[in-house]
């Protein structure tokens, strides 16, 4: 679903002042999705001398994939924009468009809480400490 997200600080792109994004993360495609986790590292690598520092292993926890997704989201609707057109975006501005690419991978627009929905309804079987102190009784047995 296309939204539009207002810059507090614009860009010009293409020799035009932009103010306002169109994005839209459902447009984003798998190429984009690796090209986004590609950004991330090398402007981590880039800002950390070739080191691993800064780089999370938990995409959910990974900030820097969140911004790169966001990007990727607003690309999907403004195929003139390239990646450094909107690296050029400022203050505020990245956080809020962090938080899209971060939105994007905790949940899908059909099912936001199916996460924490299918948690709820598990089948999973949680032994209390009784149950616990039976089992090692049991095994010494």
């Amino acid at each position: 679903m296309q939204n539009t997200l207002e810059l507090y600080n614009p860009i010009t792109v293409d020799g035009k002042l932009i103010s306002k994004v169109t994005y839209d993360t459902e447009k984003v495609t798998a190429q984009q999705f690796a090209q986004a986790d590609a950004y991330k590292l090398r402007a981590a690598r880039s800002s950390t001398a070739g080191t691993m520092a800064g780089i999370s292993g938990a995409f959910e926890i990974d900030y820097g994939l969140h911004l790169y997704l966001g990007f990727q989201a607003i690309i999907a609707e403004n195929p003139n924009f390239a990646m450094e057109d909107l690296e050029r975006i400022t203050g505020s501005d990245l956080v809020n468009i962090m938080r899209i690419g971060r939105n994007f991978i905790s949940a899908s627009p059909e099912a936001p809480n199916s996460l924490q929905e299918n948690s709820e309804n598990s089948s999973e079987i949680t032994l209390k400490p009784t149950d616990a102190v039976s089992m090692n009784s049991a095994k010494a047995d």
